[in-house]
């Protein structure tokens, strides 16, 4: 992918591309997202508890024990029972996608939660959501997600706005200079690199990867090097990134399209609701003069 690093996420959102997408179907869009997804296998495994020397004592790794790991149903359940609300299957069919992939993600033997890693899925759950109905809801199904993962929603939030805070004090030189200074942030990073780079345990996400681009995004590092620099002071492998941000680029641009769709149906059937509507009060109306005047002719 071409400088993917001058590509802003308010463009990729807005690609409008050819708008031949059948909006009744969904299947469409979750093919595509099945490309973004975590082909990983399940793997039962032992308990384990890392805590980081390198970054903060605040950041703690955990992996599970084998008697921990749900069943993908199980997990499907229990974001179902957390919210029970309808969801319009233009978000629901990529949801109930996401929330598979990301249960295998998250229930292989290398995974281990970081900062970077929640910055990436804060924004992509942030641009898949952008446009639904109610706010409330939209931050609801956020809470019953990432709990039926056995995961803290409250900690992806905090960790992500603390990673755009930082990012946007920076600058392109000052962004992959992190593993020379001190802080908090940088001690987050240092921890990652250290396990990237085959000092523990480290498992890449495309999540990752989407976490990457938004720290560049928000400390205005356009040139094309800068992630170049980035992936190489993280042991991260560059083309990974790069691929991985092609296809969520290319997801978002087919999502716009059937949002767009949807928006469009919504729209027209609103419309024929208050045609309706407008004409039932008229022929009420008329009722009741009919009515009054055979009264009076009385």
């Amino acid at each position: 992918m071409a400088a993917v690093s001058s590509l802003s996420f308010s463009a990729i959102g807005q690609t409008s591309a050819d708008r031949k997408v059948n909006v009744s179907s969904a299947r469409y869009l979750a093919s595509n997202f099945e490309g973004f997804g975590f082909r990983t296998s399940l793997l039962y495994h032992s308990l384990g508890v890392r805590v980081s020397t390198a970054a903060s004592s605040s950041v703690v790794h955990c992996m599970s024990t084998a008697t921990d790991v749900p069943t993908v149903s199980e997990t499907k359940s229990n974001f179902l029972k957390a919210y029970k609300r309808p969801i319009p299957s233009v978000y629901n069919t990529v949801l109930q996608e996401l929330i598979v992939q990301q249960h295998l993600m998250r229930y292989k033997r290398t995974y281990l939660y970081d900062a970077v890693f929640a910055l990436g899925f804060v924004t992509v759950y942030d641009q898949l959501m952008e446009g639904y109905p109610s706010d409330e809801d939209r931050d609801a199904i956020f809470q019953a997600y990432i709990k039926a993962l056995k995961e803290n929603p409250q900690q992806y939030r905090i960790d992500a706005q603390k990673l755009e805070e930082w990012a946007r004090a920076q600058t392109s030189s000052s962004l992959v200079e992190f593993p020379s200074r001190d802080g908090e942030v940088e001690g987050i990073l240092k921890d990652i690199a250290e396990r990237a780079g085959g000092k523990g345990s480290f498992s890449y996400s495309r999540f990752f990867a989407v976490g990457l681009f938004r720290l560049l995004e928000l400390a205005n590092a356009t040139e094309p090097t800068v992630l170049e620099k980035l992936c190489a002071a993280l042991n991260i492998n560059k083309r990974s990134v790069d691929r991985d941000l092609d296809v969520y680029r290319n997801l978002l641009s087919k999502l716009v399209q059937a949002k767009e769709l949807l928006k469009e149906y919504v729209d027209r059937e609103k419309k024929k609701r208050e045609e309706r509507s407008e004409s039932q009060k008229a022929n009420e109306a008329v009722k009741n003069c009919l009515g009054e005047y055979q009264y009076v002719g009385r």
